[in-house]
């Protein structure tokens, strides 16, 4: 119990900070970022492979950019915003947990995590998940 806790305690720490903490890039230079809290350890989760793609007119997915979290568990520069870009759309993030967990010596339930959202207009969109080996949860951040 008490186990638990600490962990739950770490967590809201840990989300709080996310919540709060400032991007190493400006959020003006890109339109899209993303965050991953492993809440079994109560940590960031680095090294995680994340694909952007966008669907087309026609349904299909087209492929983006690939990029992986940092130390920290965070991608900051998805999507430029520069000039008179429009990103309006329905885009995914495909966070591939296999590999990390496998890394942790651990295996996962769900292959990989794919998250589907819209992008109006020039606001800054952060889409975080919070990982487990069992479960997962996301939200639209700030």
């Amino acid at each position: 119990m008490t186990n638990n806790i600490i962990k739950a305690a770490a967590l809201g720490s840990v989300l709080a900070l996310t919540a709060t903490a400032s991007f190493a890039a400006d959020k003006g230079d890109y339109q899209l970022s993303s965050h991953i809290l492993d809440i079994g350890s109560g940590e960031p989760a680095p090294n995680v492979n994340v694909k952007l793609m966008k669907q087309q007119t026609n349904g299909s997915w087209q492929l983006l950019d690939t990029k992986k979290t940092t130390n920290n568990g965070r991608i900051n520069d998805f999507l430029p915003n520069e000039g008179n870009v429009n990103n309006d759309g329905t885009y995914k993030l495909i966070f591939e947990t296999t590999p990390y967990f496998r890394d942790l010596g651990k295996e996962s339930f769900f292959p990989y995590i794919e998250v589907n959202f819209n992008i109006k207009g020039d606001n800054h969109y952060h889409v975080p998940i919070t990982l487990s080996q069992y479960g997962y949860s996301t939200y639209r951040g700030s």
